[in-house]
């Protein structure tokens, strides 16, 4: 989806081509090289500039660019690296799958934000062109965040605003809660499956993962005791409403179910809120923080989803002793959130513009999930549709069983489809074949030609 993988495409082609150049030849010009590979000239020069610092090409202001002196460098030893970096945290393989990829050309049946027409674009031009003109957007807030945008939060949460902590998205907000929770090496429960974006932030916070498995109506509660009881974990992590990728919502019995077991075991619930204001049926069911006067449950909530992934902002909300070591973590980390994407973010969550957009959006994505579904069902009937998500973004396909979901994704990857790989979503093994598709990147024309793809496949295969 980023321009960046382009333009390393690009540095590759343009790389093989100068190996057969002599030193000081030209290349030709950012122009003829966008008609060449089809691309812009700002992703032609982003290409250029990734062989300038590798030393490949020379730019010379007002003649062009030319092929450099191919003198031997030494061959780099990094060996030592690994001793001094020791073991590896994080999964690479599932890291490299958790925001953009792709290219501009492949169809996003697999992703994670809206599609830039259901961004409301407009408004917040408006709204950032005025908020740039206010003297406030051009200085600091104190570290938790604007007072302002705090008091909006804290509103829906039925929350103390000094309990409201602003971060930058809701991928922070989960790394900090995880981070400053739980000391390395203690035991992070997570439902299965489960948002992979959480399992590769407990894994930067240095936590052991431990998953438990759902169903139909959230994490099931023996499960949970079970796990609570052998791993003495001290955090538990949640999608409430929508999870990512399943949309199934915690039903309600069970929700007070899990606030008790917190309680009897002395653990926090990390609740990831990030779909409250996607729900399709009218709102999402109430957020766990307000069923918890004790603070057991910490919420992670997020504006990039509902409203545009550039505009990275979103909030912990947390009570206590918690809140105060969040709070004061915070200072260390990061000074505050850029005070002109605060501005932004107040002036459209209090102006007429944010529940129309939210209305639109219900509307939109009922659409596009229905056509998902239908096309999937028509043209790929060996694909099992989980549930019908009542809100989010994301829908929860099961294969044939033996499908390899690696070799899957890489072919339809190939035929121009983002795909994700149902691996991801899980701890360990994944128990049968799985697909997430989504469909809030994606228009109905997309949707109907990726999916006509991936059938082409599935019956050449």
């Amino acid at each position: 989806m980023s321009n960046d993988n382009r333009s390393a495409a690009i540095a590759a082609r343009l790389r093989q081509q100068i190996a057969d150049m002599a030193p000081g030849a030209k290349l030709p010009g950012v122009r003829e090289l966008s008609k060449q590979y089809q691309a812009s000239a700002a992703t032609v020069s982003g290409a250029l500039a990734e062989l300038s610092a590798l030393g490949l090409v020379r730019a010379e202001p007002g003649r062009g660019t030319f092929v450099a002196n191919r003198e031997r460098l030494a061959e780099p030893d990094y060996s030592w690296q690994s001793q001094a970096l020791g073991r590896v945290r994080v999964d690479a393989d599932r890291a490299s799958r958790l925001g953009g990829y792709g290219t501009p050309e492949h169809l996003p049946l697999s992703w994670g934000y809206l599609a830039p027409e259901l961004v409301p674009g407009e408004e917040l031009q408006r709204i950032g062109a005025r908020a740039a003109k206010n003297s406030r957007a051009w200085t600091m807030t104190p570290p938790a965040g604007s007072p302002d945008l705090r008091r909006v939060v804290a509103a829906e949460y039925r929350a103390d605003p000094g309990d409201v902590l602003i971060v930058s998205g809701g991928q922070q907000g989960l790394v900090f809660a995880m981070r400053t929770l739980a000391e390395p090496g203690a035991t992070l429960i997570t439902e299965s499956p489960s948002y992979p974006g959480a399992i590769l932030a407990a894994q930067s916070a240095g936590l052991n993962i431990a998953s438990v498995p759902s169903d139909e109506h959230g994490i099931i509660i023996e499960r949970l005791a079970d796990e609570l009881d052998r791993s003495k974990a001290r955090l538990i992590y949640m999608q409430p409403s929508y999870a990512n990728p399943t949309g199934t919502v915690l039903a309600r019995e069970r929700r007070a179910q899990v606030i008790e077991l917190a309680a009897q075991h002395g653990a926090f619930i990390i609740e990831d809120d990030w779909a409250r204001h996607l729900g399709f049926e009218g709102p999402a069911p109430a957020p766990l923080f307000i069923d918890d006067p004790h603070g057991h449950v910490v919420t992670v909530m997020t504006l990039s989803k509902p409203i545009s992934p550039g505009l990275r902002l979103g909030a912990i909300i947390a009570r206590g002793p918690a809140g105060e070591r969040l709070h004061a973590s915070r200072a260390a980390d990061d000074l505050c959130v850029a005070p002109l994407v605060q501005e932004i973010a107040h002036s459209l969550l209090t102006s007429s513009a944010w529940p129309r957009h939210v209305k639109r959006l219900r509307g939109e994505l009922t659409t596009r999930r229905d056509a998902l579904i239908s096309t999937l069902y028509s043209s790929l009937p060996e694909a099992r549709v989980t549930r019908v998500p009542k809100g989010g973004i994301h829908l929860w396909v099961k294969l044939s069983h033996g499908t390899d979901t690696r070799q899957f994704c890489a072919a339809a990857y190939g035929a121009g489809v983002l795909v994700g790989d149902g691996r991801h979503f899980f701890v360990d093994e994944p128990p049968a074949p799985f697909l997430r598709f989504s469909f809030g990147a994606a228009t109905e024309a997309q949707i109907a030609e990726g999916v006509r793809r991936i059938a082409q496949l599935s019956e050449a295969g």
